[in-house]
């Protein structure tokens, strides 16, 4: 019958079993959801040494993180200039960005519109800025006045008088001499309080100062007319003549400085028409 078969035929059916179950447990059993085709026995896989230097090299695609290397800490020399860290210049760029362009600059003072001057203020300073120019003058003039000065001034007898005339502008000075301790007096009044400005009083004394009879001989004065600048030199070209009358040669010195010259320039009066004496009003046609 079909159903017997031969022993030969049995040993061919388990031949085939075995190879298609795969591994057998003890009891002759396979396990189940384990094939010999899908996943190869662990024992392989180990023992294969292709796959594990596959694992152990690095691949191309994934970076190796490189060791650090600790770098040798060097002290800096004392020429050599140490290095902010990196870290500091941002930082210092920032504040940078922070200060206000042109907050180190000084302000500039704009000074303010100033009101125009009355006729009367910008004569006051034009007197003024040619009392400066005169008094300029006057200090170059004397710079030698050591060497005349050095002199011995004549000896003057008790009692004697010494008198001049002096003029300026339409100022008229009488100046009289007398042997003393150098007291000037004006119109009865010391020369601080009739002359307050210092330029004046450096004026008078000029004479005085040049032929060295400074502290010698006391000056009385009797002067009127004009304006305090035209009494002044009034007064110094009374001084010096009167000096000339003491010491005759003291006149080459006291002449090469213009003590003796007769200064009679006076302001020209204004013009009927005319705003000054010269100056005319604008013309217009409309």
């Amino acid at each position: 019958m079909d159903d017997e078969k031969t022993p030969e035929q049995d040993e061919n059916t388990q031949d085939e079993g075995d190879g298609a179950a795969g591994p057998v447990s003890d009891s002759g059993l396979s396990l189940p959801g384990e094939s010999s085709e899908s996943s190869p026995p662990a024992a392989d896989a180990s023992e294969d040494p292709s796959e594990d230097v596959a694992d152990e090299s690095p691949s191309e695609e994934e970076p190796v993180a490189e060791e650090p290397v600790a770098e040798e800490v060097t002290s800096p020399e004392p020429d050599q200039e140490v290095e902010a860290p990196e870290a500091e210049k941002p930082k210092a760029e920032e504040k940078k960005k922070d200060v206000i362009p042109g907050a180190d600059l000084e302000p500039i003072l704009v000074e303010p519109d100033k009101p125009e001057l009355s006729a009367e203020e910008k004569a006051r300073l034009e007197a003024e800025e040619e009392e400066k120019a005169r008094r300029e003058a006057e200090l170059a003039a004397t710079e030698d006045t050591d060497a005349a000065a050095s002199r011995a001034p004549a000896k003057i007898e008790k009692g004697a008088r010494f008198l001049a005339t002096g003029k300026r502008k339409s100022a008229i000075a009488r100046v009289t001499l007398v042997p003393g301790n150098g007291k000037i007096e004006i119109n009865k009044r010391s020369i601080e309080e009739f002359f307050p400005r210092p330029l004046h009083q450096t004026m008078v004394k000029q004479p005085l100062t040049v032929s060295g009879y400074e502290g010698n001989v006391d000056v009385r004065v009797r002067v009127h007319g004009g304006g305090i600048g035209g009494q002044a030199g009034a007064i110094r070209h009374g001084v010096a003549r009167a000096l000339t009358e003491i010491d005759s040669e003291l006149r080459g010195d006291l002449k090469r400085r213009g003590f003796l010259t007769r200064d009679a320039r006076v302001k020209e009066r204004r013009k009927a028409g005319l705003k000054k004496a010269r100056k005319r009003p604008q013309f217009s046609k409309r």
